[in-house]
């Protein structure tokens, strides 16, 4: 592998030595961090970091994915920051640049994704032979999934209420319900013709609801409870329809949490 890794914005990075601080403000990828046996160089983190649970307690927290504790962080005096196209602000992001040396920027958008994901991090912090397992790990769930032949479903996976929101079919979580045969409602692509890669609806005024067989009630970003499956499941207009909680955390995380993420959908999947 070489020792120059390129990040989702084509930024060319080098090997990062022994010394090297990391500040992640990116949730699973503090995660992912931690698997590839990284712990005493992660500094920093945020709030919604919140595994590996035992670990991540040691390490200071510096604000949240977007309501971020700059001089936090400064006072950490990190070499490397880890952000994320989707979860992390720009404008905040360019701040960092003036004093952090090394901003990495990923964008994983589907789950195979993940593989180029542990080759940069493994590239960049001395951690090759990691990185090959868990892409190793990964593959063997990615050959299990296209191995079995899942009923086709329309889903509705909801994100939000006041107001409702969804994902578009570009999204991280849209590609890894696509792996069992699941097809997120609306069809629309994020960011074609001003689409929302998140769009709010209106269970009132959405007629491609018609064709929702199964709605996916997500504990997050929104922490969705059967309380809320309940009061759908009485609503008319959803009869017929499947409602259930789905656990975000293994749909929309990426890096580790992807290899066990399959496993979990395929498993909701085959479920009757």
């Amino acid at each position: 592998m070489s020792s120059r890794a390129v990040d989702a914005t084509g930024c060319a990075h080098e090997k990062a030595g022994a010394g090297a601080r990391i500040v992640s403000l990116v949730p699973s990828i503090t995660e992912l961090l931690f698997a590839l046996g990284l712990d005493q160089q992660i500094v920093g983190r945020t709030g919604f970091c919140v595994h590996p649970r035992e670990k991540v307690r040691a390490v200071r927290k510096v604000g949240g994915t977007k309501a971020v504790n700059v001089e936090a962080i400064r006072e950490l005096q990190p070499t490397h920051l880890i952000v994320n196209i989707d979860e992390n602000e720009r404008e905040t992001v360019e701040h960092l640049r003036q004093f952090v040396p090394h901003v990495v920027v990923t964008h994983p958008r589907a789950p195979h994704d993940n593989l180029s994901l542990y080759a940069l991090l493994g590239a960049i912090f001395d951690r090759e032979q990691e990185a090959r397992r868990l892409g190793e790990a990964l593959e063997a769930r990615l050959q299990e999934a296209a191995a079995h032949a899942f009923s086709a479903q329309n889903v509705l996976y909801v994100i939000w209420r006041e107001p409702w929101m969804t994902v578009a079919r570009d999204t991280y979580i849209s590609a890894m319900l696509q792996l069992v045969n699941w097809h997120t409602l609306p069809d629309v692509q994020g960011g074609a013709s001003g689409a929302a890669r998140y769009p709010a609806f209106d269970f009132a005024q959405s007629p491609w609801l018609d064709g929702v067989e199964r709605i996916l009630l997500s504990s997050e970003p929104y922490r969705f409870t059967q309380a809320h499956c309940d009061a759908l499941t009485r609503d008319p207009r959803m009869a017929g329809k499947r409602i259930e909680l789905i656990d975000g955390e293994m749909v929309s995380w990426y890096g580790v949490r992807a290899i066990d993420g399959i496993a979990y959908l395929m498993s909701r999947a085959a479920s009757v």
